[in-house]
């Protein structure tokens, strides 16, 4: 498992590597949270723990890139997947 972390705007990133089930490859994780203009007490603007529908790369830093492209561009889509 590894993970990384960045910020973009008003948003921090946490994106994660996991082990896919039976170690065939890496499982892209994803966290995003508002830091700026955040609600005491508001959860994650956007989670998904197996993002791409469980798809496994081949390796963690695969994985990493993955979700952090990913992150960025629906921040900066301004995507209505997120929630605040």
């Amino acid at each position: 498992m590894r993970f990384d972390e960045g910020h973009e705007g008003d948003y921090r990133i946490f994106a994660g590597a996991v082990e896919a089930p039976g170690g065939d490859g890496y499982i892209a994780a994803l966290v995003v949270n508002r830091v700026r203009g955040a609600r005491p007490g508001q959860g994650p603007a956007f989670r998904d723990d197996s993002l791409a529908c469980g798809y496994r790369w081949r390796s963690a830093d695969e994985a990493l890139h993955y979700a952090m492209n990913r992150a960025r561009e629906l921040i900066r889509s301004r995507s209505q997947m997120l929630t605040c």
